[in-house]
């Protein structure tokens, strides 16, 4: 067992604060634009709402089963001490490996980006077809300079203290919550008498997979086997919606009481979400038919439900909400992510110097590492194909963390737990039953995104032992 300390990371974190940085940290660009590709996957309302119902039984249940990992061990780190605790070094290294190179990182660039997009719909000198400087087949826009400069705001306003980053995340978690409930009733109970609502729902439960080139489409009716498959390739969109709720694991250590407040968090904060994003497609489908879902303009339904309503300044207001909501997801990304680098380096896994605190008792290296490579990344362009490639391993994650309960019930019987997964045996075995049946299915239906996320997470062993062969 590791003897890292958490000593020096002060405990000021609250039942409110750690409810927003679940719920601030969830909610990012993907509920305003996924639900168009689920739409086309599945060709009816019925099974696009189900979708998210599914989802949303899914996260919560992975959410309880993480809470009783996370009163068992409030340390600093979360998931990855979970996993280095039930499987050994090795695992949470693999964790914490994939988290920096692509998972933390690449959605950190990947938000930071959709915030600098949707920014150039209000001021267009930051639309990404300004491009700034060209080499070649390497160019660098106005909305990636912008994009960088984000994350490097958020980065240094973390780097002054656990208590601001609080302030802000709760702040912008709070803005989003009430502006997208507020905007998406005002949508519903406008437009929902229309004939849209209506429509929609005649053919509910007539399933159909709409495929799409870029000089043709068809659509293949769905049943059986085949819906099934559907269902669970339509969930990738979902599940990447539904991510990032851990993040408040990885702050275990400055939460103030740990044991009560971080599995607490975790259930209130994630059936908030998810209520939210039922809420929000259940508009969608009263403002719009459901073929507008399936071809709205760039995917962005949300913009399109909004025009429905506002017309032109529609546009203009979603595109507001949407940088306020990407802005309070990043900072709880920025804020949290930094502590799972600072616990590995203090295990002697990372480089030294990031297990460090800075004079604000926060780990100032991290945030700092965090920031360079996120910012790396979205000059790359190359965020958005290494987030793809990762869902399939951010799922496997997220499965083996909740067979740690059952690994750690048996290996550490007397290890006090605060609160124990509700539903254990039964809950915790019926999400690794669902989650691995998604797995193969994507693994089957989507090889171009899960082998290379295996290759990805598999990259880490060498690293890890060369990083044990070459440390003091």
């Amino acid at each position: 067992m590791s003897q890292s300390s958490d000593s020096g990371l002060k405990r000021e974190l609250g039942l409110f604060d750690s409810t927003m940085l679940v719920a601030g940290s969830m909610i990012g660009s993907g509920i305003f634009i996924v639900s168009a590709d689920i739409a086309r996957t599945v060709g009816c309302a019925g099974w696009l709402l189900a979708i998210w119902v599914i989802t949303g039984l899914l996260t919560i249940t992975a959410a309880l089963s993480y809470g009783e990992l996370a009163g068992m061990m409030p340390k600093a780190g979360g998931q990855y001490v979970y996993l280095r605790e039930a499987y050994g070094p090795l695992a949470g290294f693999l964790y914490g490996w994939t988290l920096f190179l692509v998972i933390q990182t690449g959605t950190i660039a990947a938000v930071a980006v959709a915030f600098a997009k949707f920014t150039g719909v209000l001021l267009p000198w930051f639309s990404e077809r300004h491009i700034l400087w060209t080499t070649g087949r390497f160019h660098v826009s106005a909305a990636q300079l912008l994009a960088i400069g984000i994350i490097a705001a958020l980065t240094m306003i973390n780097l002054r203290g656990l208590r601001l980053g609080k302030i802000v995340q709760n702040l912008f978690t709070v803005t989003k919550i009430a502006s997208l409930c507020g905007l998406s009733l005002l949508v519903f109970f406008a437009l929902s008498r229309g004939p849209a609502l209506a429509a929609n729902f005649q053919t509910a439960w007539q399933a159909s997979w709409l495929h799409r080139t870029d000089v043709a489409q068809s659509r293949e009716s769905l049943a059986g086997f085949k819906l099934l498959s559907a269902l669970g390739v339509a969930m990738v969109g979902s599940l990447f919606s539904a991510t990032a709720w851990e993040n408040i694991t990885y702050t275990a250590a400055e939460v103030r009481r740990p044991e009560r407040d971080i599995p607490l968090s975790l259930a209130l904060g994630t059936a908030l979400v998810m209520s939210l994003y039922l809420l929000a497609n259940v508009t969608y489908l009263a403002a719009l038919p459901l073929s507008d879902i399936q071809t709205a303009a760039n995917d962005r339904v949300a913009t399109a439900a909004l025009s429905a309503l506002f017309g032109a300044p529609g546009a203009s207001l979603m595109a507001a909400l949407i940088m306020v909501s990407t802005f309070g997801c990043n900072n709880g990304l920025i804020l949290s992510g930094a502590r799972v680098y600072y616990a590995m380096a203090r295990d002697g896994l990372f480089f030294e110097k990031i297990g460090s605190l800075n004079s604000r008792s926060v780990p100032g290296a991290a945030l700092i590492l965090q920031a360079v490579w996120a910012g790396l990344l979205c000059l790359s362009g190359a965020y958005g194909d290494l987030l793809d490639y990762v869902i399939f391993a951010t799922l496997v994650f997220y499965i083996t963390t909740v067979a740690a309960v059952f690994v750690l019930r048996r290996k550490r019987p007397e290890a006090p737990r605060p609160y124990k997964a509700w539903g254990y045996p039964l809950v915790p075995i019926l999400y690794i039953l669902a989650a691995g049946a998604i797995s193969v299915d994507l693994l089957i239906y989507k090889p171009a995104y899960t082998w290379p996320g295996v290759f990805i997470v598999l990259l880490g062993i060498p690293v890890y032992y060369l990083r044990r062969r070459t440390r003091p």
